[in-house]
Formats: C-alpha cells, structure tokens, sequence
C-alpha cells in the first residue's frame, strides 16, 4: 500500500505536468497511454515467465528495476530536462516494471490464503489498492503545491524500497519437485495463449473486460483537463478528485459482498457499469468542484465493484500450471482496452470537445452491456482444477528424446451407430481439453468401412510437451473424458502414440 501510495502521487505529478506542457486532450491522454500500454505489451511473456521461475525471484527483480528507473525519471524532472515527448517515453518505461511484475503479484494471491479465502482475499487487496488511490492523489497534488512537481516523482522512486523488502523476507509455500523441466518462453507463451483461447470461463471474463474498461478509459484519461480547464482548477483539485475515487472505491469495497450475494456477479458488473456512464456524465457536465468530486465518488464505487468481480472470474477460471499466463491474459485485455480507449477518447476530444468525448464514452457504455450480456463471469467458481493424473505414462519400447517431435496420438473408439450424434457432440466439447492441455491440432474420423468405428488424433510439438499434457489434465476434464467414453462397445479405447520418424 505504501508502494502504491508513491505510485498515485507519481500519476497525479505525471499526469499535471504533462497539462503544463502541453494541454492538447489528445497529448493529455497519451500520459494514460503511456502508463497502460506497456500491460498490454508485456503482460503474456510476463506471465509465461512467471509461471516457469521462481515468482519471489521475479518479483525482486521487477520492483528493484521499477525503483531505478523512478530514480531516472525523479532527476531528470528534478533537474528540468523533461519535455513531453522524455514525459511520455519515461513513463512508459517505468511502467514496463510494473507490467512484467503484474501477472505474478496476481498469481501468488492463492499461495498466500486458502480457495475459499480468494474472493474476499482478491477483495482486500481491492482496498489495500484503493486506500492509497484515496491518500496518494490528494496527497501528490499538495506535494505540488508545497514543494513544487518534483517531489511526487522523489517519493514514489523510494516507496518501493519496503516491498523489496518484503518480498525478501517472504518465503513461498514449498511445491513437490517438478518432474519435468520447465518449459521454454516461447512454448509457455504458445501454451498460455492457446488455453486461453479454449477456456470458456476466462473467454467469457475477456469479452466482459474488454466491454467495462473501453468506455471506463475515458475519464481516467481526461480528468487532468476536466480539473484543469472545466473546473479552472490546480494540482490540488485533481488530486482531491482522484482522492475522492480512491474513497469511494474504499467504501464500495466493503459492500461488495453483500452487493454479489443480491445481484450475483453479473449484474453487479452491469450495475457497476450503469453507474461508470452515469459517472462520466456529470464530469461532462460538472463546472464545479461539488459536481466533479460526485463524480468521482460515483466513478470510485462502480469501479472496485467491477474490477473486483472481473479480477474473481479470472482468477477462479485457471488451474495452478497455468494461473499466471491466464491472468496475464485478463491484464493484456484490461489495459489493451485502457490503452485503446484512451487514444480514442483523447483524439475524439481533440477533434469535437472535451464534453462530447465524455457523453459519447457514456452511452458506449450503456450500449456495451446488451452487447455483452450473453457471457456470464464467474462460471469457473465450482469446477475442480485440482490435477487428477488419471492418464497412464505412454508405453514406449526406448527412450524418446524430450525435444522429438510433433507426436500424434490416437484414440479408437467403437460405438453404437445410433449414438453417432450424442457421441460427436460429446467428443466435439472434450476437443476444448486437448487445446487446453497443449495440442496444436485435432481431428476427429469414422471409418468408412465399419460403422461405430472412430479415430480421434490430435498433435503435440514434442515428446516433452505431451508428458507435460498428462500432467495438466483435471478432475473436471476427468468429467468430460467419462462422458465421451460412456459410449464405447467392449473393452478400450485403445490409445496410441506415433512420433515423428523424420529427423531434420
């Protein structure tokens, strides 16, 4: 909390200096740009790396570079030399610390409190967050004003000294030693991705992300100007402003159990956002302090409740093999969209005014839950990751070196012909599995000879990367297997593996 508290007074510095030397929207927003883009760049490769090295280790090395690079950024504004264009570029580099570190933070959330513990564990690093958005802006702005811009910029570079500290007295839960190696950057990407993809639970949370944070971005990115040139206020008025959203956000993170427990995670969501539109309104409207700060109260409210619940259905949608590649995902997506959406609110403000930007954000985002209704969040809460090592080692009549590759496996299946139907569809949605678990290709054949006999294959890079699909399989894929295998006639099926012969 202390660390994030410097990294608001940062923000608010940032964000101020940047309406002094340059007051263009368009250039306003390209600071929020800047302070998102790198999520969306680094947040994959962050989080494949994360899941195959030590995330105490990683995490020490991602805050100690995030305090370096503060300390750069801290002189050089200390000693005049920022224009907008070093502003832009520096907080963009700061930033990239904060991106490679975000997946693992996430990630290790479940080592540290039990499953049943995790909603409201997610919840109270919400607050924890929130506290210092509520003391850091307001705190930044007087900094300001007491001590002039770079100040702010000082105190954050040094605020990161105690989490370092922190992560070096703590010490991870102790796993079972891994029985195979750990898997390449680029295969841990390919993977992360591609289960991604297949996992139904998390798509579903990135479609609702992608519709909330779009239409947020906009009063995140053009609150300096709406403080600056609507309200013709100074440092100090912004930072109350923010500050007033970090109370809210406070407030709002106490209620949220019983919210969840009335409306349920979906239309907390769809509430959440009602009221973010509701939200960027009256910053459209406001020419007032008293209007604005009711704006951020309500913007500060709507915002923990929906984060909360995205940042829950992510969580809960993953197994622990890939936990911080799925949750690099979910950040890839939510600052893709910040970054997206700032562009977009900044240029829209340039071209028309800052008011109809706003309004336009606004009803975007009352349209946007219609639109994405049909995918419910939090579908993974009662599905069972735990590994269930039910497929037996591959018999093999010599050793197969781990890099040798593609490997085909086939599965023979012989049915009734009468439940040709059922048993497709039954084996079309075991199909999302074998992508899940790391297969690049599946297929299903019947024979054209005998009715009731069918071939399932699908193809793994390598040897190494199929032992590592028997390892990733769950109980609740175990439940997908048992409904396909329920039509099969006699003993079986039969599985078989070929690798490939050619050597090149």
């Amino acid at each position: 909390m202390v660390s994030n508290i410097g990294g608001w007074m940062y923000s608010v510095a940032s964000a101020w200096l940047m309406t002094s030397l340059d007051p263009d929207p368009f250039i306003v927003s390209m600071v929020q740009v800047a302070n998102s883009l790198p999520m969306f760049l680094f947040a994959i490769p962050a989080g494949a790396l994360a899941d195959i090295v030590n995330q105490r280790r990683f995490l020490i090395f991602g805050e100690t570079s995030i305090l370096v690079s503060s300390t750069v950024f801290a002189a050089l504004v200390w000693m005049h030399l920022i224009t907008p264009v070093s502003l832009l570029l520096l907080s963009f580099i700061v930033t990239v610390g904060s991106a490679i570190t975000a997946p693992a933070w996430q990630a290790v959330v479940p080592q540290l409190v039990p499953k049943s513990d995790l909603s409201p564990a997610v919840a109270a690093n919400s607050v924890g967050i929130n506290v210092s958005r509520a003391i850091g802006p307001a705190l930044g702005g007087a900094l300001i004003g007491a001590f002039g811009i770079a100040a702010p910029f000082w105190l954050n570079a040094f605020s990161n000294a105690g989490v370092i500290a922190v992560l070096l007295w703590w010490r991870a839960p102790r796993r079972g030693a891994a029985r195979l190696p750990s898997e390449s950057l680029g295969n841990a990407m390919r993977t992360g991705i591609r289960y991604a993809r297949y996992n139904p639970h998390l798509s579903a949370t990135l479609i609702r992300t992608t519709g909330f944070f779009v239409f947020a971005s906009a009063y995140w990115a053009l609150l300096p100007l709406v403080a600056r040139s609507r309200i013709a206020g100074g440092p100090e008025i912004y930072g109350i402003l923010l500050g007033a959203i970090g109370v809210a956000a406070v407030g709002g993170a106490f209620a949220l159990r019983w919210l969840k427990v009335k409306l349920g995670a979906d239309r907390l969501v769809a509430a959440a956002t009602v009221a973010t539109a509701a939200a960027t309104g009256l910053f459209a409207f406001a020419r007032g302090p008293a209007m604005a700060v009711l704006a951020s109260l309500i913007a500060g409210a709507s915002w923990i409740a929906a984060v909360s619940s995205l940042n829950v259905s992510a969580q809960v949608a993953l197994p622990d093999w890939v936990r911080a590649r799925g949750l690099a995902a979910y950040v890839t997506v939510m600052f893709g969209a910040l970054t997206i959406g700032s562009a977009i609110w900044g240029e829209l403000a340039s071209i028309t005014d800052l008011d109809a930007a706003l309004l336009l954000a606004a009803v975007g985002g009352m349209v946007a839950i219609p639109l994405t209704w049909r995918w419910k969040l939090q579908t993974g809460a009662e599905v069972d990751f735990s590994p269930s090592m039910q497929w037996p080692e591959p018999v093999t009549v010599h050793t197969i070196e781990p890099d040798r590759g593609p490997v085909l496996v086939t599965i023979e299946y012989h049915i009734d012909p009468k439940n040709r139907e059922p048993f497709l569809h039954a084996i079309g949605r075991y199909a999302r599995e074998r992508f899940r678990d790391g297969a690049y290709d599946w297929g299903i054949y019947e024979d054209a000879a005998e009715e009731g006999r069918f071939v399932e294959t699908f193809l793994s890079d390598s040897w190494l990367e199929h032992l590592r699909q028997h390892q990733r399989v769950t109980k609740a894929d175990r439940t997908l297997e048992q409904a396909v295998e329920r039509f099969q006639i006699g003993e079986g099926p039969k599985t078989t593996h070929f690798v490939s012969a050619r050597r090149d």
